[in-house]
């Protein structure tokens, strides 16, 4: 007989564990359980995912799925009460079990009703995609204990993650489950100041909104990616042909030479450089260079590793000093040096200022990548209709979208039809293309609907990031404690694609200062390409990573003068009547000097408090109180940037409100809304909103920089303005005259003269209107010369942050106790709006200040890649300052960017206070903060002693 050896007997194993997988892979059986309170039968693998079950098979698209992993818990259910997440549970598990997702929750369980009222009120849902999760994981708690402590709610809600809203508000949210949650309803005229529920807040809390990956037609079609492997590689693809005919199902495969129009695209035209698909050589790892497509089932089954390409690595300038180096090879032939573009702003005699001052301090400082890290994966669908292209996917900007994906097709802009679908965080990302050209290479050539739903580590391994920085800074003052000069040198990674890398270079020039007065300037500032994932827009475009650099410097310069360190910003902040470093006198609207002195009480007992608590001794542990302060031009920088809002009375007496911004989470549905009914002098509750799509809406621009709340909710009252003139003069009255909306019939009251006007006896307009307006609004603003003077933005929001926080320096650990942030926001049209805007902000920055970090081709998940959970964000006290903006709606400004900016920079400052030390590298994770306090030598004392 023959005797097998080990070798041969591992070989057989492996083959039988090969054929128990397939035979796994295919095998379906019958499987029943409980779904909602009704008997249900499924026939699946018994492998698979509940969650696919449950989205795929029961098309309840309420489970949301980020991950696959359980990392974010945003497919969370109850499984016999207790909650789970789908995705980590095998669909045979549940077999004579019941399971209950947001959909029957919301139907039969009035645990969850009043948890939805209560999201709804305390504005804890934002972009909802983390809602139904969270819903659930409230539901299983509140099941167990009706009143819990607000350590069990963050307990048993900590496995589900949320990136817009800063958890606060959910906290406050299931607490208060038990209070009557009223929602305001404002008289015609007061709808700017109240508290509304989110106009677009009920599908979120229900898990009924749409996102990208919950809708597709049925006859659909999957792509999926060839990615490069490798930081920089040449390639060639081999027998295409032979690939699809050894795999049933598969239907077609593209590559460059089947881009219909220009195989290039981006977001600033004139600096687009990214291929849809690569050609013959990759610029970071992750690009693509094919697309397969094919039925679903055998596009799920697709070993994308067998596709036929042969790859060469090369030389990989993964460095900003190796792409400097004059010896480096050109990433892009058209760009000597690496250098995408720069940004300079020039004011004084910055070198000869800092030679005579009193005091001059200096330091370098670095920043890494940061993951913008939303719930939701990008996931849509394209279609060919005719000789159109319709587009339904998660996006930030639909017309950019639009004028892009018809470049790519050859087609013109008015071919294109982008339908955006909500979006489950953006943060910036989302306003560069991702899933769409690829959707719209394949629809447009097979005459089919495909779609394509990105995994985590596609998300995160292929899309935009947070730019990378090293800031060199020098600044001086006088003893006296005033200003003089600074001189700002900065160069920001901006990957392999040009991305928002002019914008970040254009606008870290203007903001490096901070909101303070300075005489003497310099700033110069560069994007650098390298072989690493494209850098864009993150929250900021740039600004929270040298408002790090400049907040601490001013905290030395304080210390080194002997000045309490609120006091000198307080001292040094912008008035009404001084220059920025542009030289743009803002006149009115310059709040920053309100936000510190708001400040000054909280920040003197803060002070008081984190002193005694050292004195007394607490073993390793030590507290320290940081302040901040910030600004941010809201909107783009020297550019035009018009939205247009066209708004409609129907015949019915309900108003229609065309409006295209984007809502992400921030609020824009509602916070809109508010400002065209006032402006109207009509009730919310008239309005209907019909909202972003490239055919039914004008174009809002797209929704970053702050620029929503202010450029397109000016559009919103001038229209809103404009119609209310249109109905008085049809009844000729007056300018403060009443109008009643009501059903068909529009009542107009002018002191004792009343006049009714009958709707339908209206001729109506090719949209149905019978009174209609479209307005536009456009910043007023100055290109910047060539020392960077100009007006770059109509306004600018302002802020600071006073951050509590306790180090533990034998661990090295940094737990924030308590930020407390004031800001000037023009007006507060919605201030539960603004409080979670800021809250989601500081939870972002406090993930910025020490733990979040990106290391391409490293930790692309949300297991390694760490973002803020719920038992890391600390109470946030929301101050709202409101000096009104005489250019922006009733005096709005934005708030979006604002929030973050200060937050990194405050902990970093009470940082230094606790401990005496300096990170100039972020995050400042345990190691590091250790490592620091080792090399200062601080004593500690022993929690044993």
């Amino acid at each position: 007989m023959t005797e097998l050896t080990m070798t041969d007997i591992a070989r057989t194993d492996l083959a039988r564990t090969d054929l128990a997988r397939t035979d796994l892979a295919t095998m379906e059986l019958a499987t029943s359980f409980t779904l909602n309170g009704k008997k249900v039968g499924v026939s699946a693998a018994p492998h698979v995912r509940l969650s696919r079950v449950l989205r795929d098979e029961l098309k309840l698209t309420g489970t949301k799925v980020g991950c696959d992993a359980g990392d974010c818990g945003a497919c969370t259910v109850l499984v016999d009460g207790e909650a789970v997440c789908a995705c980590l549970i095998a669909v045979a598990q549940v077999e004579d079990r019941a399971v209950e997702t947001v959909e029957g929750l919301t139907r039969t369980n009035t645990v969850t009703g009043k948890l939805q009222a209560s999201f709804l009120h305390h504005g804890a849902a934002q972009c909802g995609i983390c809602t139904p999760g969270m819903l659930a994981a409230a539901t299983a708690l509140l099941q167990a204990d009706p009143s819990p402590s607000e350590g069990r709610v963050a307990d048993a809600l900590g496995g589900v993650l949320c990136r817009c809203t800063g958890y606060r508000k959910i906290i406050a949210a299931v607490l208060d489950v038990g209070a009557e949650a009223k929602n305001p309803s404002p008289a015609a005229g007061e709808a700017i100041g109240s508290r509304i529920t989110r106009l677009d807040g009920l599908a979120k809390v229900e898990g009924s909104d749409i996102f990208g990956a919950d809708a597709c037609p049925d006859d659909v079609l999957t792509l999926r990616a060839v990615r490069s492997p490798h930081h920089h590689a040449a390639f060639e693809i081999g027998d295409i042909k032979a690939f699809i005919a050894a795999r049933p199902g598969v239907v077609a495969v593209f590559t460059a030479k089947d881009v219909p129009g220009r195989n290039c695209y981006g977001v600033i035209p004139s600096f687009a450089d990214q291929p849809v698909f690569a050609e013959g050589e990759t610029r970071f790892r992750g690009e693509a260079i094919a697309a397969i497509v094919g039925d679903p089932a055998a596009m799920d089954a697709l070993d994308i590793a067998t596709f036929p390409v042969t790859w060469t690595p090369l030389v990989a300038l993964t460095q900003m000093d190796e792409a400097l180096d004059s010896a480096a090879g050109r990433i892009h032939a058209a760009r000597p040096e690496n250098i995408l573009t720069y940004g300079r702003v020039a004011r004084g005699d910055a070198a000869s200022a800092l030679a005579m001052a009193d005091v001059v301090v200096e330091g370098e400082f670095e920043t890494g990548f940061v993951e913008h890290a939303y719930i939701e994966p990008e996931a849509g669908f394209a279609r060919r209709v005719g000789d159109r292209m319709e587009i339904q996917a998660c996006t930030q900007a639909p017309y950019m979208d639009r004028d892009d994906v018809a470049g790519l097709l050859g087609i013109a802009p008015q071919g294109v039809r982008i339908i955006p679908t909500a979006v489950g965080g953006g943060f910036g990302s989302k306003l560069d293309l991702s899933i769409q050209p690829f959707i719209a290479v394949a629809a447009w050539h097979l005459g089919r609907p495909v779609r394509m739903v990105y995994s985590r580590t596609e998300s995160i391994s292929t899309t935009t990031k947070r730019h990378p920085s090293v800031m060199r800074v020098r600044v001086g003052a006088s003893r006296d404690g005033k200003l003089l000069a600074m001189d700002f040198c900065g160069d920001f990674n901006t990957g392999a694609y040009s991305s928002w890398g002019p914008t970040v270079a254009n606008r870290v020039p203007v903001h490096a200062s901070g909101p303070y007065f300075i005489p003497h300037y310099h700033a110069y500032a560069r994007a650098v390409h390298t072989h690493l994932v494209p850098a864009g827009a993150f929250r900021g475009f740039g600004v929270p990573q040298c408002a790090i650099a400049q907040e601490q410097l001013y905290d030395e310069l304080s210390d080194r003068i002997g000045m309490d360190r609120l006091e000198f910003r307080i001292l040094n902040a912008l008035t009404n009547d001084q220059p920025t470093v542009t030289g743009q006198v803002l006149g009115k609207g310059v709040g920053i000097k309100a936000c510190l002195e708001a400040l000054r009480e909280r920040w003197r007992k803060a002070r008081e408090a984190a002193a005694t608590f050292n004195a007394a001794g607490s073993g390793p542990r030590r507290r320290g109180v940081g302040i901040a302060g910030m600004w941010y031009g809201c909107g783009n920088t020297s550019l035009p940037n018009p939205s247009t809002i066209r708004l409609g009375l129907k015949s019915d007496g309900r108003l229609a409100l065309h409006q295209g911004a984007v809502d992400i989470g921030q609020g824009s549905n509602t916070v809109i809304t508010q400002i065209c009914a006032d402006a109207v002098g009509a009730p919310v509750g008239v309005f209907d909103l019909v909202s972003a799509d490239t055919d039914q809406t004008p174009d809002c621009g797209k929704t970053s920089a702050s620029r929503q709340t202010f450029v397109t909710g000016k559009a919103a009252e001038l229209a809103g303005r404009d119609l209310r003139a249109r109905i008085l003069r049809q009844t000729n009255a007056g300018e403060n005259a009443v109008i009643n909306f009501g059903e068909a019939v529009l009542t107009v009251e002018d002191g004792e003269r009343v006049r009714a006007l009958a709707l339908r006896d209206l001729a109506a307009d090719a949209r149905g209107y019978v009174v209609s307006t479209e307005q536009t609004f456009d910043p007023p603003t100055t290109p910047l010369d060539e020392n960077g003077q100009g007006e770059p933005y109509a306004l600018y929001g302002f802020g600071a942050h006073m951050a509590e926080i306790e180090v533990d320096c034998e661990l090295g650990t940094v737990k924030v106790l308590k930020i407390t942030a004031a800001h000037d926001v023009g007006r507060a049209i919605n201030p539960t709006l603004l409080e979670g805007q800021i809250e989601g902000g500081i939870a972002q920055g406090l993930g910025l200040a020490l733990m979040e970090e990106f290391h391409p081709g490293r930790g692309e998940n949300l297991h390694d890649y760490l973002i803020p959970t719920i038992g890391d964000v600390p109470p946030v006290e929301s101050i709202l300052i409101e000096d009104a903006s005489p250019v922006g709606p009733f005096g709005a400004k934005g708030i979006g960017e604002q929030a973050l900016i200060p937050t990194a920079p405050a902990i970093l400052n009470a940082l230094h206070d606790a401990a005496g030390i300096r990170l100039r590298k972020v995050p400042a994770t345990p190691d590091r903060v250790r490592a620091a306090i080792l090399e200062r030598g601080l004593p500690v004392r022993s929690s044993s002693s």
